[in-house]
């Protein structure tokens, strides 16, 4: 329990330093808020009066302050742009990305632990050479530039892929589906390659290292076929360090989403950030980071608690 409670104060200490630094971040934007949902020849008392009603006439520190209570209670403000509150707003959003980063995440782990078994078992080979370079060249490369160049080969050139949105609308039934499934798949793409060159870089060196291990000489020793020497035994003991660099990467799929979601005009909490930045809506992007800053910090918890049940050792250091 003391492990558990250690980690989750950790975790409560970065979402208040995330959710600070967000609150301080967006009001150095450029630009007047009120400008961007009235009139910009409005006259001075009606500036005044808006800025009152949105609470941006108290000090920061009093709005900080404000804001903290309010967040303590769940509220996470009204919407400038759209005047409805921030909750309804990402919570329309929310789904979509869950889909899209589930989605990415799942079909990273899917690919990546067999081509991260297939370079260890080929070591210095020329197989293992081509997934190294391959692994290091994605991890190497920018999500928008990965992004713009599925957008054009599969989505324009090819025709294969929608380029944009999620879902056709005059789709129903089976047909929405189907036409969301159509949707995902440049997104998903995108995420999934930065995303697997990682993942299958550390799958390959934790299980070169577990197959080097006295327990995989001695399964050898006694006539264990070599796939079940790989699969039963290795595998095992190298999935702990990748189970937490899926953990560690989510923080990366979540900015990568965001990224991507604005490329795909994708309509999930990436795409809201974009259009509160443009919109200058503060409420929205507070609230947007302080959902996909909690998401993090719950995924790496559980990631330490699961490390931490897999591995006692981790418990006592």
């Amino acid at each position: 329990m003391r492990f558990v409670g250690l980690r989750l104060a950790r975790g409560l200490l970065t979402l208040w330093f995330a959710v600070t630094v967000t609150f301080f971040l967006v009001r150095l934007l450029p630009g007047d808020p009120v400008l961007a949902v009235a009139d910009p020849n409005m006259t001075e008392e009606l500036r005044q009066k808006l800025l009152a009603d949105f609470g941006l006439d108290q000090p920061l520190g009093v709005q900080y302050l404000d804001y903290l209570g309010q967040l303590l209670q769940g509220n996470l403000g009204m919407s400038f742009r759209q005047s409805i509150p921030v909750t309804t707003v990402l919570m329309e959003r929310l789904p979509w990305t869950l889909i899209l980063t589930g989605s990415a995440m799942v079909v990273t782990i899917v690919l990546g632990i067999p081509l991260g078994v297939l370079a260890a078992t080929r070591a210095k080979g020329w197989l293992d050479r081509v997934i190294q370079l391959t692994g290091v060249t994605a991890q190497s490369l920018f999500v928008p530039s990965v992004g713009i160049f599925l957008m054009y080969v599969l989505g324009v050139w090819l025709g294969w892929f929608p380029i944009g949105g999620a879902v056709d609308l005059d789709a129903t039934g089976p047909a929405a589906t189907l036409s969301m499934l159509h949707h995902l798949v440049l997104p998903c793409l995108s995420l999934v390659f930065i995303q697997l060159g990682g993942y299958v870089l550390t799958m390959r060196t934790t299980l070169i290292e577990a197959l080097g291990e006295d327990y995989v000489s001695l399964a050898k020793a006694k006539g264990v076929p070599p796939g079940a020497v790989v699969w039963k035994h290795a595998l095992r003991n190298a999935l702990l360090p990748t189970t937490t660099i899926a953990g560690l990467q989510l923080g990366t799929l979540v900015g990568g989403a965001v990224l991507t979601e604005t490329i795909y005009a994708y309509p999930g909490i990436g795409r809201a950030i974009y259009e509160a930045v443009g919109q200058l809506d503060f409420p929205v992007l507070q609230g947007a980071f302080v959902l996909l800053a909690a998401a993090v910090v719950v995924a790496n918890l559980i990631t330490d608690v699961a490390y931490g049940i897999l591995d006692p050792r981790v418990r006592t250091s």
